[in-house]
């Protein structure tokens, strides 16, 4: 069969994929994975988009999407295996929220009653009424814990302005220092971890991309801090180390 040719370069990779997944001429890896073993290359190739886009390559970004589609149809197919859904049942019900969170769009009304708005009517709708459901588990921790500050804010469960969360910073490194055991010290610092999001969050700050772009000045500085030491940075006293630390973030600043 000629893949990649026809009408519907969707429909094509449905296709491939299917033969991919045949129990008997299929690919044995591809038979052998579940849910749960591919879930995890779903969020890698998400995070691989993003960086994409963050790089501006769209060659990459092109071709990342594609990996990313691929994930898509992969569950879709193991879905409709179990007699659960197909990818067409997913297609469909994508448009119709879109059609359904657009009414001033594709309904009668003149102005959008407002996207969040549109998502807690359909909470409303759910078994778990909540505010904070449906936050996936499966999101990065830092924009987990911000989703679920900003769902509980949305209820009025929020400090009024940034010093309540600088405050908690404070009481959060005091708790730290008083714990007596490794569980304890371990759930003090998660703490402290959410009250730094929620400060984020107060300062209008993107936890995710002010940690990202941390690491990423960290990675260039040490990177430097290599060029730049006269030897194996494990057999440098401290102080040295600051030292070429300190310059780097000089050298790497002008």
């Amino acid at each position: 069969m000629d893949v990649c040719k026809g009408n519907s370069a969707l429909a094509d990779l449905v296709e491939i994929m299917r033969r991919l997944r045949d129990p008997v001429n299929g690919c044995s890896w591809d038979r052998e994975q579940t849910f749960e073993t591919i879930a995890p290359y779903t969020v890698e190739e998400a995070y691989e988009v993003a960086d994409a886009i963050q790089r501006g390559d769209m060659a990459d970004l092109q071709d990342e999407l594609g990996d990313l589609q691929l994930q898509i149809v992969y569950h879709a197919r193991m879905a409709e295996e179990s007699g659960a859904f197909a990818i067409e049942d997913v297609l469909r019900s994508i448009c119709a929220k879109m059609v359904r969170r657009h009414p001033h769009i594709f309904g009668d009304e003149d102005e959008s009653p407002g996207w969040e708005a549109l998502k807690a009517a359909e909470r409303g709708e759910r078994e778990d009424q909540s505010a904070l459901a449906h936050v996936a588990l499966a999101l990065p921790a830092l924009k987990r814990a911000e989703k679920l500050q900003r769902r509980a804010s949305r209820v009025g469960f929020d400090w009024p302005d940034s010093d309540g969360p600088r405050r908690k910073i404070d009481e959060e490194l005091s708790e730290i220092d008083a714990a007596e055991t490794q569980d304890e010290r371990s759930a003090e610092v998660g703490d402290l971890l959410f009250s730094m999001v929620n400060y984020a969050r107060h300062l209008d700050i993107d936890p995710e991309t002010a940690l990202r772009e941390a690491s990423a000045r960290f990675e260039a500085r040490f990177r430097k801090v290599e060029q730049l030491a006269d030897g194996p940075l494990g057999d440098m006293h401290i102080d040295s180390l600051e030292n070429l630390w300190q310059r780097a973030k000089k050298e790497l600043k002008s």
